[in-house]
């Protein structure tokens, strides 16, 4: 028996960014903006944005710069893109989450504390730290994309995920999950955004796993889009 081909998303480019997005078939009951990690591709989170659709989300996933089929090298611009990608989903639902993973993470943090309340929730997979990724990028670990060096370590030295994440209260919700075992970004870097943040905030831990184990496990996914539903519910004062 053969089973039906899952839906296109409606792919475009906006300002150079290429994305892809997922609507689903009744008018969106909210909506929610992807965020790659490091080096990856919008196509790698389209089983995410399937099932936001499916449970009635509008879903986004996007090419950050330099990745892709996005324009240009990654580097400060990434939070007013985040926000982009964000009024464009707006078109079609007016109360928007991000998810991000890794340095998609760290961004969607960022992001949502410079939204001014325009982000109502944030979920952030294993998400890296500015010294982190200072750190990776200076020794050469961080690779496979194109960013502007010298812009980016500017960028870097002068922000904090942990003062963003303080900022978010209360407007923006914050969902943190981290698999104890990840090799690459320390699961203390989720610990200590949570222990900043205000509420409402709900960290997940979980044992063992390696760092993209928690990305695409259906469980963790619902799990995901249960907390951004249920913190776009309603507005927030």
């Amino acid at each position: 028996m053969k089973h039906p081909l899952p839906a296109r998303p409606e792919l475009g480019i906006h300002d150079g960014l290429s994305y892809a997005l997922f609507l689903p078939d009744a008018q969106p009951s909210a909506g929610v903006v992807i965020l790659h990690g490091a080096g990856s591709a919008k196509e790698s989170h389209f089983d995410f944005a399937r099932a936001a659709r499916d449970r009635g989300l509008a879903a986004l996933a996007y090419d950050a710069r330099g990745h892709g089929r996005s324009e240009g090298a990654f580097g400060p611009g990434a939070i007013d893109d985040a926000l982009a990608m964000v009024e464009l989903v707006r078109e079609h639902a007016p109360r928007v989450a991000l998810r991000g993973s890794s340095l998609g993470g760290f961004c969607a943090i960022h992001a949502a504390a410079a939204s001014d309340g325009a982000v109502g929730a944030v979920a952030a997979i294993c998400p890296a730290s500015e010294e982190l990724l200072l750190r990776g990028m200076r020794s050469g670990r961080i690779e496979g994309f194109r960013f502007d060096g010298i812009a980016l370590e500017d960028w870097l030295r002068s922000v904090s995920v942990r003062d963003a994440a303080a900022a978010l209260a209360p407007r923006t919700a914050l969902l943190l999950l981290h698999a104890q075992g990840d090799e690459q970004v320390p699961y203390t870097l989720s610990e200590e955004p949570h222990a900043a943040a205000g509420e409402p905030k709900r960290l997940l831990i979980l044992p063992g796993g390696h760092h993209r184990s928690l990305q695409h496990d259906v469980e963790l996914q619902n799990e995901s889009l249960r907390f951004v539903e249920r913190a776009l519910a309603a507005p927030r004062a």
